[in-house]
């Protein structure tokens, strides 16, 4: 037989021939847009993540302010700062802690939560600052820090102050004079969880303020910069000599809650864009399936012309990856454009510019594509080189066979291998893949069962439901699998944007409806003991009469003699409970809300301090950090170590408000140390403007606004849920182009169904009427399946995760399904319409396949 070979030249230009001849059919352009819309899904969290994590590298040092920064919970001796000095390093401290500041006085007087930063002179080291002479005007870099006597406040500030450059600002007992605007803090970085604007003042006027007080939370940094190697030298001593509450930060584990931060949002919108890879996966599978179908007579054509098993295989993996890579380039424009949308929702989270993003996400998009064409497109393609030259003669012969299905396995691993990689971590990757394999189990194994009672169903209507109905809904059980694809991969799409919207509004409602009427939503702190009486006396006035608590301040050294550290444990929250101090407290009564899980609560021993020290701990505490009843735990308080023995735990109502401690003691426990005062209470509404008296009488007070915090991180709940819900559109037209290519797969086997109905004497419009119902009812299921499985999330999130009670939205699945139906139908009939338009008598003529 004559055998036909080609060079790689002219191979590439058959293939690229074929690709533009082949690219008219409707399997290639399906196929070509699975692969846009899961490339343009990661391409777009990858741009914007890429961005974000340039910033943090490019500017490492900008966001330290320094080469090396010292961080500590107290203040740190004097020596260190002098020892940097004599190693001929620079160092700068600064001192940064919330406090209540305000503008006016009576009527006009205006006050907010700020976040006050005090500096010393050279601030910062490295990176500078930006002011403006006013809110809103052309910004320029810094001379200096702000002068003696002045400060500057961020345009959040300003504008909540409604201050403007010359005002004064009361800042404890002090007034200082606002100098410019602050519009950018090279090492405040990102603030994503910053709730309170900033207030730059300089450190030699923070003593007159007298705000920091007995149980003062203050975060105190020493910048250093210098020489390279004297830098690093110093950083290598100094870190064995760190001690509970400090730590070290460089560029490169420098600002971890913002690596933290971005690593989690990067794992979430990854994992979320992953949703789209699964879909897409599957529509590539059955667009290449129905493209292997349409050319096993060409290739057994090509075959008889003597081409050869291996020209045929080559020939049609050129052509697939040049569409590969064409598809892949155009996902990566699109995800690029698509990040701007991202950056837009989150612009409000990120205090710093972010430079143009790298070639790695494309390359990334590229690998992705490309593993994704040839993971699920080569097993059926490894057909063509099998079909028999008798299949000229025969028809039947070199069909595709049911256990190609294992060639699959490639496909499998690789969305595995994906699943791994944008999890990062082997635990969560695992845990990925478990859940997702659950999901499309779960959802496969209902689908099938609604199609078996939906089949059940039109057989008990008999003919009340009419010809459509009944031959629509035979359809869905005629072509199970492909009707169960199609099903489950709208019905994820459907269910991702169900939970973003309605089941997190739920959830919020129910916990809002959760908090009483009348829970407190103004906490005071810093109230010093003197200032008991009179602060008590000042809120009676008003009309209100909370309840003042003593705080001191602890940190857990010991359990039953056992020296703790932050690497004893594993879990991220422990590790940080124990490097913080704790804030204990101590009373003879239960609190209200709170309720005994085990133990005893103090005896009149304990109160009388006739006993040996008790402690009660808050039981969710407890688990954390393993503590049970009988434990010895030790506190270093003010430098002297207090013992006490854990003789109960307690279930804490944290929904009431109320304010409520990890650790209480017997009074005779914590009689004589250093301590602070708390106190919380209502505040209405109409009453709000009682605050600024309290202010203008104690200016060391702080008073934290509950509801307006609660304001701001829903704000930032919002934005990121917006995001999430742009990521997940790719989702849904995924779905829709599965939706498509199980409509493509089966096309012939439609147009033939509906020629032989034809020929039997049914009339256009009852055909139209059966498709429109099957369309119908894939969506009507798509949606039930989906608000169902938002429902059972939202119920178990509630439950399991928040503690409350969260009504059933009863009308959800009723909206799911007339929505499903509305969009399936018209995408389904969009596609499938033409095929009422094929004459009988050609189809006929042609056959089946």
């Amino acid at each position: 037989m004559y055998r036909v070979d080609m060079n790689l030249g002219s191979l590439l230009s058959f293939s690229w021939r074929m690709l533009r001849r082949d690219g008219r059919g409707g399997e290639l352009r399906l196929l070509a847009a699975a692969l846009v819309i899961a490339v343009a899904a990661l391409t777009a969290v990858g741009f914007f993540t890429d961005r974000v994590r340039q910033a943090l590298e490019r500017q490492s040092h900008q966001l330290l302010g320094a080469d090396l920064l010292l961080v500590a919970d107290h203040p740190w001796p004097a020596a260190f700062a002098d020892e940097v000095r004599a190693r001929g390093l620079q160092v700068v401290e600064t001192q940064t802690f919330p406090s209540m500041v305000s503008r006016g006085r009576g009527a006009d007087m205006r006050s907010q939560l700020a976040e006050v930063k005090a500096v010393g002179t050279g601030y910062p080291l490295r990176g500078s600052l930006r002011v403006a002479p006013a809110l809103n005007a052309p910004d320029a870099p810094a001379d200096g820090i702000p002068a003696r006597g002045t400060l500057w406040v961020d345009e959040r500030l300003a504008s909540t102050l409604a201050a403007r450059v010359g005002d004064q600002i009361a800042v404890g007992q002090s007034s200082l004079r606002v100098a410019a605007v602050l519009t950018l803090e090279p090492d405040r970085g990102i603030n994503f969880f910053s709730v309170a604007p900033r207030l730059l003042m300089n450190l030699d006027d923070l003593p007159a303020t007298g705000l920091l007080q007995v149980g003062s939370r203050v975060g105190y940094r020493l910048l250093l910069a210098g020489d390279a190697a004297l830098v690093k030298r110093y950083q290598r001593e100094i870190e064995a000599r760190l001690v509970r509450g400090q730590r070290l930060e460089d560029p490169q584990n420098g600002r971890p809650e913002i690596r933290i931060a971005l690593d989690r949002a990067q794992k979430f919108l990854g994992l979320s864009a992953l949703l789209t890879v699964v879909l897409a996966a599957v529509a590539v599978a059955l667009a290449a399936r129905r493209y292997v179908q349409r050319h096993l007579d060409p290739c057994a054509v090509m075959r008889c012309l003597g081409a050869t098993q291996g020209l045929l295989l080559r020939l049609y993996l050129g052509q697939f990856a040049v569409l590969g890579l064409l598809a892949a380039g155009v996902g990566c424009a699109i995800g690029y454009l698509a990040h701007f949308a991202l950056h837009a929702w989150l612009a409000q989270l990120l205090a710093t510019p972010l430079p143009p993003p790298g070639p790695l996400p494309v390359v990334q998009g590229l690998a992705v594509g490309m593993l994704l064409l040839f993971g699920f497109a080569v097993p059926p393609l490894l057909q063509l080189k099998k079909v028999p030259t008798l299949r000229v003669l025969r028809g039947e012969l070199g069909n595709p066979q049911a256990a190609l299905l294992g060639g699959y396995l490639t496909g499998f691993l690789v969305l595995t291998g994906l699943m791994f990689w944008v999890a990062g971590e082997i635990a969560l990757g695992a845990y990925v893949v478990a859940g997702f394999s659950a999901a499309l189990l779960l959802f496969s194994l209902i689908a099938r069962l609604v199609i078996r009672l939906a089949a059940a169903a039109r057989g008990g209507a008999g003919t009340s439901g009419g010809i459509g109905w009944r031959y629509g809904l035979a359809s869905l059980e005629r072509r199970a699998s492909a009707s169960v694809v199609q099903i489950v991969a709208l019905a994820l799409g459907f269910m991702a944007l169900i939970l973003l919207t309605v089941t997190r509004g739920d959830l919020l409602d129910a916990w809002q409806r959760a908090v009483p009427p009348d829970a407190p939503n103004r906490f005071v702190v810093n109230i010093q003991p003197e200032q008991v009486a009179p602060v008590r006396a000042a809120l009676a006035a008003r009309g209100l009469l909370p309840e003042l608590a003593p705080m001191i301040r602890g940190r857990l050294t010991t359990i039953n003699g056992a020296p703790v550290s932050a690497a004893d444990y594993r879990d991220d929250r422990a590790q940080r409970l124990i490097e913080r101090e704790f804030n204990l407290s101590m009373r003879a009564d239960l609190p209200a809300g709170n309720h005994l899980s085990d133990g005893r609560w103090f005896s009149a021993a304990d109160l009388e301090g006739r006993d040996e020290a008790a402690a009660s701990v808050e039981d969710g505490l407890a688990r954390t950090l393993g503590l049970s009843v009988g434990d010895r735990i030790d506190f270093d308080i003010a430098g002297e170590t207090v013992s006490m023995r854990v003789v109960g735990l307690r279930k804490v109502d944290w929904d009431t408000m109320r304010v409520n401690f990890f650790v209480l003691t017997a009074p005779a426990v914590l009689q004589g140390y250093p301590a602070s005062w708390i106190t919380s209470f209502h505040l209405p509404a109409e009453k709000a403007d009682l605050v600024n008296p309290l202010l203008a009488e104690f200016p060391n007070l702080t008073v934290i606004d509950v509801a307006a915090i609660l304001r701001q991180l829903k704000s930032i709940m919002d934005q990121v849920a917006q995001a999430v819900q742009f990521i997940f559109l790719f989702t849904l037209a995924a779905g829709v182009v599965v939706l498509y290519a199980a409509l493509a797969s089966a096309a012939q086997e439609r147009r033939y169904e509906l020629a032989v109905m034809r020929a039997l004497g049914a009339r256009r419009e009852q055909l139209r009427r059966a498709l429109l119902a099957e369309f119908a009812a894939i969506g009507a299921l798509s949606g039930l399946i989906a608000a169902l499985g938002a429902i059972a999330i939202g119920q178990f999130l509630a439950r399991e995760a928040f503690q409350f009670e969260v009504a059933i939205n009863f009308w959800l699945p009723l909206a799911a399904v007339v929505g499903g139906a509305v969009l399936v139908t018209g995408a389904g009939w969009f596609a499938a319409s033409r095929l009422l338009q094929s004459a009988p008598l050609e189809t006929l003529r042609a056959g089946s396949a």
